[in-house]
């Protein structure tokens, strides 16, 4: 079986429809911030807990988005959301995280200020303002639901729509299955193809 294809953030970006600002909002994010993402921790110990572990997971849940949209969307049932859809919420979900956390004697830990879902959500709601980009309630439902719907739950109502689902799958996927370091050499889905994890902070 053939490979995927592996992309970079940037030509992942470039997949996303111009349709409200999204690619060029994404643009001038990775423009202005691609360098700290590249040194930034995927999470304090769950998944890419490792310097440019941040990008890594970014990256292969973007690339893992195309190759499992098609494949949904083979099955004949009909899609709801655009593959372009998918990559602009897989590209925002953890936008918070590069200012997010810290090291401090060795260990990963949140800032201070981050500590809070509530200084977390509007870390990502000032940077999609700031770069223009203008959601969809079907987006913005996306961004709100990518990591399930947790106390949110309601046996008697839908909380997470289908594009949120289809990003939790690609989330979890990379969080929960492919959680560790990526491969050493030719890893189909992480974007890095240097050694991030030597670059001084």
């Amino acid at each position: 079986m053939e490979r995927p294809q592996c992309r970079t953030l940037r030509a992942l970006v470039d997949l996303i429809s111009p349709e409200f600002g999204a690619r060029d909002g994404c643009l001038r994010i990775l423009d202005d911030h691609e360098w700290l993402f590249r040194i930034s921790y995927g999470s304090k110990r769950n998944h890419q807990a490792y310097k440019g572990g941040y990008y890594d997971h970014v990256c292969e849940c973007m690339n893992y988005a195309v190759g499992l949209y098609p494949l949904d969307a083979s099955f004949g049932r009909p899609m709801a959301h655009t593959l372009s859809d998918a990559l602009l919420v897989l590209f925002l979900h953890d936008i918070e995280k590069p200012w997010r956390f810290e090291v401090k004697d060795g260990i990963v830990d949140d800032r201070e200020e981050m500590r809070s879902e509530a200084a977390k959500r509007a870390k990502r709601e000032e940077m999609v303002k700031r770069y223009e980009i203008y959601l969809t309630d079907e987006q913005r439902n996306g961004l709100e639901f990518v990591e399930g719907e947790g106390i949110e739950y309601d046996p008697t109502k839908r909380k997470m729509g289908p594009l949120a689902a289809f990003c939790h799958k690609c989330d979890i996927q990379s969080a929960r299955v492919w959680h560790g370091y990526p491969l050493e050499r030719d890893d189909p889905f992480c974007g890095i193809r240097h050694s991030a994890r030597d670059i001084p902070v």
